[in-house]
């Protein structure tokens, strides 16, 4: 007597879901529909824990931190007929606010596409393959593990590595303590000076280059205690405190900007530094706003 045909445990058809067969491997018998043999908790508590058990076969560093509330998503998604793709963003997003590299996140997630791929029954020994990851569940895992990583560097650092001027999330910090200073005093001393280069006219090295020399220029004309910031690659900012040299002082700055920039020939086509005053909006709130769409 024929056997009945196996199903493929997992496929990427494109536009559809990328999972076919795993509610037969959950419940480990081929030919039967899982559905009359376990509930679909059974089934995901079943996945979950082959799941674990290939991660800590393969050599997972820390068993206790495996277990996060985004692998019952991928669970249930992966059982269901929706794309898990959206889960699986989550799942490495948060696999890289818990302190995971993105080598042990893939080996993660190779051992749940071993699992699902395993035929329906076996017992042997299920061996993760980071190679065999198909594209689209390696892509969503690593977006989401890249996008926690970016704006765990963008939240924590408060100096640009290249030029040296503070960040943006410093910037946010410091209008804060600004305007609740104005509150308390009844009025808001303070505004932007921001500059801006033409980085379209170089390329490469030369871009990094031009933006150094102007924030060695912003140091040198602004050396009181201003906040100096970069709000984007080719702009920054400077937070000062409105008196009566602040126009003679935006005059000096585009002078000296002028001079650094005519130094390197590679650079002098980003010039002139474009230097206005932007007035502070009434809220902090409109203030983050403004330098988000500056920083776009």
């Amino acid at each position: 007597m024929d056997q009945p045909r196996r199903r493929p445990v997992f496929e990427s058809p494109g536009r559809g879901g990328i999972r076919v067969g795993v509610r037969e491997a959950a419940a480990g018998e081929a030919g039967k529909p899982a559905i009359t043999r376990r509930s679909g908790a059974d089934e995901a508590r079943a996945l979950r824990s082959r799941w674990r058990t290939a991660t800590m076969a393969a050599g997972w560093s820390f068993p206790a931190d495996w277990p996060l509330a985004e692998i019952d998503q991928v669970c249930a998604a992966v059982l269901g007929a929706a794309d898990p793709a959206a889960e699986l963003y989550e799942l490495g997003s948060a696999r890289a606010e818990a302190g995971a590299g993105l080598a042990e996140t893939l080996l993660d997630l190779a051992a749940l596409h071993a699992v699902i791929e395993e035929p329906p029954g076996s017992t042997g020994i299920i061996s993760p393959n980071v190679d065999a990851i198909p594209s689209r569940m390696l892509r969503a895992t690593a977006l989401g593990w890249g996008d926690a990583m970016s704006r765990q560097a963008a939240g924590s650092a408060a100096d640009d590595p290249l030029t040296g001027l503070a960040t943006g999330a410093y910037l946010r910090t410091r209008l804060r303590e600004v305007y609740a200073e104005a509150r308390t005093s009844g009025r808001q001393d303070h505004v932007l000076v921001l500059v801006a280069l033409d980085l379209s006219r170089a390329s490469g090295w030369s871009r990094v280059v031009a933006m150094t020399l102007l924030a060695d220029a912003l140091r040198e004309v602004f050396d009181s205690g201003q906040t100096i910031a970069s709000i984007g690659p080719s702009l920054a900012a400077v937070l000062v405190r409105r008196d009566e040299r602040l126009i003679r002082t935006v005059g000096n700055l585009r002078l000296l900007t002028a001079d650094r920039l005519a130094v390197d020939p590679h650079v002098a086509p980003t010039g002139p530094a474009e230097v206005w005053l932007e007035e502070l909006p009434a809220t902090y709130e409109q203030a983050t706003e403004l330098l988000a769409g500056f920083g776009r």
